[in-house]
């Protein structure tokens, strides 16, 4: 299966025959090796059939297409036949480059197919092996590290001195350079002539003219040293700025291979790049040709590299053209799975994989630090294999960048952190991995050289950090080991493998060793099974660092945050004030609107109004003008304008979610500093850019309405002004220095009215309902209000509830001006004004909660304005000082007003239960608002503009509304005040009835109607009062009335019974009271008991008046009506049963009364005249006395038990 090339390769020509089986197992003499191959890229031509030469054709002689392109090969031609120039010393990047997925995570090794062979042969061979190591993730980089070709290029230039000097030092003192011979380049030569001559048509030789013998003498062209040693790219002298593409082609950084093949060998996962020519056509769907010298037989190493190029491209045959001397003379077909059990050429692929096996392990194991080079070198002839850490050694001296390593080795942890984050939604288990890699970038660069990078992945660092997750992810999704930057633990890397896994110690070798990292003494180890266990020493997943709170979260962000901006700024500084214009971005054009549509310039003007309605004077200018250019001289479409906008956002994010923190702490000056330097960031995202994203605005609308939070809780917790001042002035080093690099782009001053810290609660309350307002234009005038309904709902919520705060801000200063008012009769204009402020924010209020249908809240504003009527009824109530005040008709005009606000709250709410407490609540209102009303009307009546019936009248009906608005039967907190405020009711009612009848002449029938409402008024007044455990004063008072009211009915009626039947119901409403008197000894007794208590630590405590608030004063008087009513009632019930009982005569029950009824009257007035007596014992003696009236068959029927 085939994919699209990386993004670096020349346009491929795809090899469709090459298309391999996968999973091609072979089995080979008993030894089971497995082996696939997928070709991920190829641009090799559709395969070509080989023309089979003639015998005796002579391959010194060249074929007339010789290093020619061919239409029938394409532009790869050249390289699939072998004459391109040597693998370059970064090719494994190139691919990495390429396969970007694969790196750091599926594959274990990237490398050309030559060095794959070439450590697999190490066993068996004599001959050096020099190579470059790089790990990235799990994955290896393997490159050649031309020894001779670098020490030739160091005499030239002085570059890799210090690795030269170390070479020479501890491995090879008489190092000089050796020459290829003249047999190597012979070899070449008829190799590349025969590859060219199975490639004709026809298959015959066509010899050119002898002119061309100078090709087979020098070497064959592209492959002197010369052409060699270009291929190293210098050390990293960069400019000051890169390129849009870090890494870019001029660094020899390509793709050159013909095919890129993800190869599995056993369980090893290899991307391997390879330029071997295959054949295909015929009965031959692929096979690889070969050329051999008949008289040298074919040895083991031949045999390994022959075999391992067809598993890698998974060719099934090979094809070998035997010469002699140059002169073709036979063909041989061989199997790929017989190449191990040729003649002179056995070896076992068993050993073969365990060698790849041991080697693989062996590097994973010491090659554990992510951009560290390591250099795996055997020498010529050696059995000794060594693992140097070159990046350690070089950074002896002075400069990292003398490694040539270093800047291929930073972009590819760069890409592939790229990579990985692209995809990161999907899986957040690799954060740690992502961080690690850009954490090990980080450290092989330098900001003078590097700023894009280092500003880049900084960015991608804050992106890792989630600011808008719950914290409860914070220990879920990472694993919690720890903080380290490292991928490996220091543990991990020191500890050497035991004896049996192979010793890695170089504590037994010559001390001249001491430099290697790990060192494998003997060859031979890599043919035993398992040596070196696959011990990666590499942790499950990367630390990720466990972040406890949002907090260090942010701090996290923002700390990446700076070093990016640092990075951005310090390259604009070095690149002056007019830097270089990048060639691939087209010059922006002054009076081009970069807009398309009017929203974002649209919305500009609007917030240019608002902040001129706002009474701070604000720099409007900065917000507009300078928009499209930056102070710091940095040219719109350059990386670092790109880069700096994404970091001040991404800044302004992390202060608003800081901020937000602070707010459920409820440590309000510090999340108002936070939300100032959110602000201050998106001021200067305004400034740089010139038309804004709507989720930016979005992200603006957000920041408003916090801080509009914020300023509102300040207001509402004045009393911690000192403190929340303390942690509005503290600022970091690290915010400090965020602001700096802010400045040098804009003032910063743009949302200065919405985050100052007044001490003035008036203006904070402003302040906050300003930055609502401004975040709901900024919905309404970006056309974000339908996109997002939420926050639209949100804004108008606070907006209505801000407007609540400064209505009752205004409404309690009204009151409070009233309450002062003491020689002024009228009204104060400041009374009015302040009237009419708060009315107009509950109006507006009510607006905003209407228009998102939210009744609850609509309600309570109603509810607020009805109460601000009751002030100014009230207002106009005092103006009238004098003791003739009437009941004005600009207080029955406020007192109606409130009551059609209630009523509008109710029909808010609809019916109880949208809000029980909202809607229980409003009625309590409107029914207080009855009763007051009435209750004015009722004690200053209106007589000089309203008739007595009339004003009788409006009371009663007044009266019977605030009763119906009062829900005695629903269990609650406010029960108890429902049950008091109708007994109250019904007490007053009753009163007005027993008035009226007292006073009224004449019409027999109102007489006796408003007789039957007093009695009925009365009797629902006691019932309701009885309830209550609190109110014996009351319940006492209502029963003398009706006793009042009993004497005037008696004083009109003329027969004797009927009088006497008028008097014992009378005294039966006495004796009710018993359990009125019950209540007021229980609390005298709790009293005394408390003074005792204060009196017995130290003398002379005053109490106070009463532990559980009895008003002495209204008992004593209440008391002696009670006394003296009780005396006329005896007094009168004895003449009258004495009279009856002289008409009678004879012993009945009425003399049994009798004789009860004098011997209390007797003991009443005994007691009455004994002024010593103290208030308990007269209560006590009352008590006595109801008893003795009570006749024994209703001794238990108590008023309040």
């Amino acid at each position: 299966m085939e994919e699209p090339c990386g993004a670096g390769a020349a346009a491929p020509l795809r090899g469709d025959a090459e298309e391999p089986k996968q999973g091609s197992v072979l089995f080979l003499g008993g030894n089971e090796v497995k082996s696939s191959a997928v070709v991920k890229y190829s641009s090799a031509p559709p395969q070509a059939a080989f023309a089979r030469l003639q015998e005796k054709t002579d391959l010194k002689l060249p074929p007339a297409n010789w290093l020619r392109e061919s239409a029938k090969l394409g532009p790869a031609g050249t390289t699939i036949l072998g004459n391109s120039k040597k693998s370059k010393p970064f090719s494994s990047f190139g691919m990495a480059y390429d396969f970007i997925d694969s790196v750091g995570n599926d594959v274990d090794v990237v490398s050309d197919s030559e060095n794959i062979k070439k450590l697999l042969k190490i066993p068996y061979s004599k001959s050096h092996v020099s190579m470059a190591v790089h790990r990235i993730g799990r994955t290896l980089l393997l490159d050649e590290l031309d020894i001779q070709e670098l020490f030739m290029r160091s005499s030239q230039t002085g570059d890799w001195t210090w690795l030269k000097e170390f070479y020479q030092r501890l491995i090879d003192q008489k190092w000089q350079r050796k020459k290829k011979s003249k047999e190597h380049w012979y070899q070449k030569a008829i190799l590349s002539k025969f590859l060219y001559y199975s490639i004709n048509g026809d298959g015959a030789a066509q010899p050119v003219p002898s002119t061309s013998k100078q090709h087979q003498e020098g070497p064959v062209a592209g492959e002197s040293d010369e052409a060699g040693r270009a291929s190293w790219p210098a050390p990293f002298e960069m400019p000051s700025s890169l390129s849009e593409d870090p890494g870019a082609s001029n660094q020899g950084l390509k793709n050159d291979f013909v095919r890129n093949i993800l190869w599995t060998f056993e369980d090893i996962h290899m991307l391997v790049g390879s330029n071997m020519p295959i054949f295909g056509g015929g009965r031959y769907p692929a096979v690889s040709l070969r050329l051999r010298d008949n008289n040298k037989p074919i040895n083991v190493l031949t045999g390994i590299d022959y075999w391992l190029d067809n598993l890698i491209c998974n060719v099934p045959e090979l094809v070998m053209c035997f010469h002699v001397n140059g002169i073709v003379q036979k063909y041989e077909m061989i199997k790929t799975e017989d190449i191990p059990n040729l003649e002179n050429s056995n070896f076992s692929t068993k050993v073969i994989k365990d060698i790849a096996q041991n080697i693989l392990s062996f590097l994973k194991s010491n090659c554990t630090k992510e951009g560290h080079t390591y250099w795996l070198f055997k020498a010529s002839g050696s059995d000794i294999v060594k693992l140097y850490d070159l990046t350690t050694l070089c950074e002896e001296t002075e400069d990292k960048y003398q490694n040539p390593f270093t800047m291929p080795v930073a972009i590819l942890l760069y890409k592939v952190a790229c990579n990985m984050m692209l995809k990161k939604n999907q899986n957040k288990k690799h954060y740690g991995t992502i961080r690690t890699l850009l954490l090990n970038c980080l450290k092989l660069l330098d900001n003078g050289r590097h700023p894009q990078i280092i500003a880049s992945a900084n960015y991608m660092l804050s992106e890792l950090f989630q600011l808008d997750e719950p914290k409860k992810e914070d220990s879920a999704d990472f694993p919690i080991n720890g903080n380290s930057d490292e991928s490996y633990s220091e543990e991990e890397e020191e500890m050497p493998d035991s004896d049996e896994n192979g010793s890695y110690s170089t504590s037994s070798d010559p001390p001249d060793d001491n430099k290697a990292v790990a060192i494998i003494k003997s060859v031979g180890e890599l043919s035993v099974p398992e040596k070196y266990k696959s011990v990666h020493r590499i942790r499950p997943s990367c630390a990720f660092p466990v972040c406890h709170g949002t907090e260090e979260r942010c701090r996290l962000v923002l700390n990446h945050v700076l070093e990016g901006l640092k990075s951005v700024d310090s390259s604009v500084k070095k690149e002056g004030d007019l830097p270089a214009a990048d060639p691939s971005t087209p010059i922006p054009l002054k009076y081009e609107d970069e807009s398309t549509s009017g929203g974002p310039e649209c919305l500009e003007k609007q917030m240019a109004l608002f902040l001129d309605k706002s009474s701070v004077p604000v720099a409007v200018g900065s917000f507009q003008k300078g928009k499209h250019s930056s102070q710091s001289g940095m040219i719109p479409g350059s990386w670092q304008y790109k880069m700096k906008l994404q970091l001040i956002l991404k800044s302004s994010k992390a202060y608003y979610v800081l901020s937000d923190a602070a707010m459920i702490l409820q440590k309000y000056g510090r999340a108002l500093r936070y939300i100032k330097l959110a602000l201050q960031c998106h001021d200067t995202y305004c400034c740089l850019c010139g038309s804004m994203l709507p989720e930016v605005l979005m992200f603006l609308c957000q920041c408003l309405t916090l801080c509009g939070d914020i300023q509102l809780m300040l207001a509402q917790n004045a009393n911690n002004r000192a403190a929340y001042l303390e942690e509005y002035n503290y600022q970091t080093k690290e915010d400090q220095e965020i602001l700096h690099s802010l400045h040098r782009e804009s003032r910063c001053q743009v949302f200065a009215w919405a985050t100052d810290l007044s001490t003035d609660l008036e203006y904070q309350l402003s302040v906050s309902c300003k930055c609502y307002e401004a975040a709901y234009e900024i919905l309404l005038f970006s056309n974000l209000k339908k996109e997002n309904p939420e926050q639209h709902i949100q804004v108008l919520k606070r907006m209505g509830n801000i407007r609540n705060e400064i209505g009752v801000f205004y409404m309690n200063q009204a009151a409070a001006v009233q309450t002062e008012r003491v020689v002024s009769k009228n009204v104060s204009t400041t009374e009015q004004q302040l009237w009419k402020k708060s009315f107009s924010c509950f109006e507006e209020g009510i607006q905003n909660f209407e228009s998102i249908d939210d009744a609850t809240n609509a309600a309570l504003l109603l509810c607020n304005t009805g109460r601000l009527m009751r002030i100014c009824a009230q207002a106009h109530c005092a103006a009238e000082g004098d003791f003739k005040r009437e009941f004005s008709p600009e207080e029955a005009l406020y007192y109606n007003k409130a009551i059609d606000y209630y009523l509008k709250a109710l029909r808010s709410l609809g019916k109880r239960d949208v809000h029980p407490a909202v809607w229980d609540s409003v009625n309590w209102e409107l029914s207080t608002t009855y009763f007051t009303m009435a209750t004015l009307q009722q004690d200053y009546a209106p007589l000089s503009r309203k008739a007595q019936e009339q004003i009788e009248k409006e009371v009663s009906e007044a009266m019977m509304k605030s009763l119906k608005y009062c829900d005695v039967d629903t269990v609650s907190e406010r029960q108890p005040l429902c049950q008091y405020r109708a007994a109250t009711i019904h007490h007053r009612l009753a009163s007005m009835y027993h008035s009226c009848l007292r006073n009224q002449v004449g019409d027999e029938h109102l007489r006796k109607q408003h007789r039957v409402l007093a009695d009925l008024h009365y009797s629902k007044a006691v019932r309701l009062f009885q309830l209550l455990k609190d109110a014996p004063c009351e319940f006492l008072r209502v029963q003398l009335e009706r006793v009042a009211f009993a004497e005037f009915q008696m004083a009109s009626q003329n027969s004797s019974a009927g009088k006497l039947k008028t008097l014992f119901g009378a005294l039966d409403i006495m004796t009710k009271t018993k359990g009125a008197f019950q209540l007021i000894r229980k609390e005298l007794v709790a009293e005394s008991e408390q003074i005792s208590k204060d009196k017995s630590p130290a003398e002379g405590v005053s109490p106070s008046d009463s532990s559980v608030g009895l008003n002495k004063e209204e008992v004593l008087k209440l008391l002696s009506i009670f006394e003296s009513r009780m005396s006329f009632l005896l007094l009168q019930s004895i003449k009258l049963l004495t009279s009856t009982k002289k008409k009678i005569g004879g012993i009945n029950e009425e003399e049994v009364v009798l004789k009860t009824n004098k011997q209390v009257y007797s003991l009443l007035l005994r007691a009455t005249a004994n002024k010593g007596l103290t208030l308990l014992e007269r209560t006590d003696l009352i008590l006595n006395l109801l008893e003795q009236l009570a006749p024994s068959s209703e001794g238990s029927n108590g008023g309040i038990q």
